[in-house]
């Protein structure tokens, strides 16, 4: 019996050029989901990209970290955001302020609520949930993560895992394991295993095809991440981040990663694969 494969594309909105990335990968290649971002610049190219792509399975991907502002104001969201009413760059930041109990989890779905409600304004229907830079590892994200999904009626939301060796693999992994119970407690769906986090910027062709050898041997549902982005997309020099988003989008377009897929026994799908018939908003 084959397993289910989400290959999903984050950053919907961010440039110009990831917009047309994730639409090229989704109608010429094997991506079957992606994660549009409320807050991002090219949030108006992102939608039409989506109404031509009927198919494309979208996950809202929420927001308190990155380059782009908020929705709301400093006064809305003071624990967000520094003085200039910006937020961190980094998910270190969000870290640091969880545990010096800085965070106020009414701030966080304040924000969530408001980049939820731009998404399903302009017509686009949410399957799932995840987050820039996976800040909802974090246990006091993680709560507010699972109550907004419960509430908004979203069935699913992606569990990050790394592959890595200490420290850095085990703290993700420690805090992926208490974010699986959370959503099992709760009634929500995940992928069971994923990739995408060690790799991300670097998920090549070369690094598809060993994480692919790597978890053909498993068994249940798993969720492939990736950051497509054009070669020539001048909007990208505003990040630091050191990505190779051109390559992620070549290993999406070539013909030997379907039939690696293939060859592997996995099914293309999508997050309304996890839990038949749930339909969401």
């Amino acid at each position: 019996m084959s397993r289910l494969l989400i290959v999903s594309a984050d950053d919907l909105g961010l440039t110009e050029g990831v917009c047309r990335a994730v639409a090229r990968g989704f109608t010429d290649g094997v991506v079957t989901s992606t994660s549009l971002l409320a807050v991002g610049r090219a949030f108006g190219s992102a939608v039409r990209v989506l109404r031509d792509a009927p198919g494309l399975d979208v996950g809202a991907h929420l927001a308190i970290v990155g380059e782009d502002p908020p929705l709301l104001t400093p006064r809305e969201i003071p624990t967000l955001v520094n003085k200039q009413g910006r937020f961190p760059l980094s998910y270190r930041a969000v870290v640091a302020r969880g545990f010096a109990r800085r965070i106020d989890p009414d701030d966080v779905r304040r924000e969530f609520t408001a980049q939820l409600q731009r998404i399903r304004g302009a017509g686009v229907r949410v399957s799932h949930l995840d987050t820039h830079q996976h800040v909802h590892l974090w246990p006091a994200i993680a709560a507010v993560v699972v109550e907004f999904a419960r509430k908004e009626r979203i069935a699913a939301v992606r569990t990050p895992a790394s592959h890595r060796v200490l420290p850095v693999g085990f703290g993700v992994n420690a805090l992926a394991t208490r974010l699986r119970r959370r959503l099992a407690v709760a009634g929500l769906a995940t992928t069971d295993t994923y990739t995408g986090l060690d790799e991300a910027g670097a998920f090549d062709a070369a690094r598809f095809e060993r994480s692919l050898a790597a978890l053909r041997t498993g068994s249940g549902s798993m969720e492939i991440n990736v950051h497509p982005a054009e070669a020539a997309d001048p909007d990208l020099g505003r990040f630091s981040w050191g990505y190779r988003w051109s390559d992620e989008l070549a290993m999406l377009l070539a013909p030997r990663t379907r039939s690696l897929i293939e060859a592997a026994g996995f099914r293309l799908g999508t997050f309304d694969d996890l839990a038949p018939g749930a339909r969401t908003g």
